[in-house]
């Protein structure tokens, strides 16, 4: 298996949004559906287009399976959407994606990564939890349907790959 994780370009973002469609497609028929599946292509290149977000993409073999979205903070990297086609899943796909982050997080002199997850959805809590995040807040927040949801703030310091 080869694989190729980079930041996407513009040209890719139909790429970013398909991917993140089809990933976040099995949480349509929650209790409340993820705001992901609303997310309009134009407001994903437009983010990337200003520079609030930035996309990665993950290749396997030259097919992209793999994407991410993320922000650069003051002193932390914050990613949302990791995504992994469902038929790719179980490959370790997703962990060398936050993997391939957390060295691009180190190299910009960011000491730590964040992400917010649903409080429901402990298989995703338990992957982050493996890859040594902790669980840092619990928040009720409003999602962009209007809904309010139970989630996680987790977050991992990198300090100890600056020791390297």
């Amino acid at each position: 298996m080869n694989l190729d994780i980079r930041l996407a370009n513009e040209k890719e973002t139909p790429i970013v949004h398909k991917l993140m469609l089809e990933a976040f497609e099995e949480y349509r028929f929650l209790e409340v559906p993820s705001s992901a599946l609303n997310e309009s292509l134009d407001t994903l290149l437009n983010a990337l287009k200003n520079g609030s977000e930035k996309a990665l993409l993950c290749f396997v073999d030259g097919e992209p399976l793999g994407s991410l979205r993320f922000t650069i903070k003051d002193d932390s990297l914050y990613f949302s959407r990791l995504s992994v086609t469902p038929h790719a899943r179980g490959k370790g796909i997703a962990k060398a994606i936050l993997l391939w982050l957390e060295k691009y997080a180190n190299e910009n002199g960011k000491m730590k990564m964040e992400c917010r997850v649903r409080a429901s959805l402990s298989q995703n809590i338990s992957l982050y939890e493996a890859m040594d995040y902790i669980v840092s807040e619990e928040e009720v927040v409003t999602n962009p349907n209007g809904y309010r949801v139970k989630t996680v703030v987790m977050e991992k310091s990198l300090e100890q790959l600056t020791a390297c």
